[in-house]
C-alpha cells in the first residue's frame, strides 16, 4: 500500500468518526427527551407496555452514550464495550415483565387514547433515530446495535399503538400487558444480535493506527 492510500485510509476513518459522533449524539438527545416524555404518561395512566418502552428509551440514550465514547477505542474495547450495551438492552426487556405482573395484579388498563397518541409521539423519535443510524450501519457491533434498538424501538411503538386501539374499544389490560412481554422478548432478541455481530466482526479491519 502507497503511502498516499494509507493517508487516504487514516483521513476517511477519522472523518467518518467525526461524523459518527454528532449523529449519535443527536440521536442520545432525541432519546433522552423521548424517554421524559413517555415516563411522565406511562406514571399519569398506568400504562405497562409504555413503562417498559419509557426504558428502552432511556437505555437507547445510554447506549448512544457508549457508542460516542468508545468509537475511537481498540478492537478488544470495542468488542467489550458491545458486550455491555447487549447487556443493556436486557432492562428493558426485565422492565417490560416487571410491569407487565404489576398490571395483572393491579387490574386496571390504561386510557386508550392517551396511549396511542403516546404511541406515535414515540414511534416518530424512534423513527428519526432509525433513519440517523441507517447511515452508519457499516462502523461496526456498536454502531449497528444502536441502530438495532432503534429500529425495534419502532416495531415496539407500533404495537402499542395497537394495544392502545384496542383498549379504546375493549377495557382490558390484556393488550397492554401482552405488548408489554413482546417488547421484553424484542430485546432479548437485540441483545443476542449485538453479541453475533460483535464475536463476526474481523480485527484486521478496525485497526487503523498500523
Amino acid at each position: 500500500m502507497s503511502e498516499h492510500e494509507t493517508c487516504e485510509h487514516e483521513y476517511s476513518a477519522s472523518s467518518l468518526n467525526q461524523s459518527a459522533r454528532k449523529i449519535v449524539m443527536i440521536v442520545a438527545g432525541l432519546n433522552l427527551f423521548g424517554f421524559a416524555v413517555e415516563f411522565i404518561v406511562a406514571w399519569a395512566i398506568g400504562s405497562a407496555s409504555l413503562f417498559a418502552d419509557a426504558a428502552d428509551f432511556m437505555e437507547d440514550f445510554l447506549i448512544a452514550l457508549l457508542v460516542v465514547t468508545a468509537l475511537g477505542w481498540s478492537v478488544a474495547s470495542r468488542r467489550k464495550a458491545s458486550v455491555g450495551l447487549a447487556a443493556l438492552i436486557l432492562i428493558p426487556a426485565f422492565a417490560a415483565f416487571g410491569t407487565a405482573i404489576w398490571k395483572i395484579i393491579s387490574g386496571a388498563p390504561p386510557e386508550g387514547f392517551t396511549l396511542s397518541a403516546t404511541a406515535v409521539f414515540a414511534m416518530v423519535v424512534n423513527l428519526i433515530s432509525a433513519l440517523l443510524l441507517m447511515r452508519l450501519r457499516g462502523e461496526g457491533a456498536l454502531v449497528h446495535g444502536a441502530w438495532l434498538a432503534a429500529r425495534n424501538d419502532v416495531l415496539a411503538n407500533v404495537l402499542i399503538l395497537a394495544a392502545g386501539i384496542v383498549t379504546i374499544f375493549w377495557a382490558t389490560i390484556w393488550p397492554d400487558v401482552v405488548i408489554g412481554v413482546i417488547i421484553g422478548v424484542i430485546n432479548l432478541r437485540a441483545a443476542q444480535e449485538v453479541l453475533e455481530q460483535a464475536r463476526a466482526e474481523d480485527p484486521e479491519l478496525e485497526m487503523d493506527d498500523d
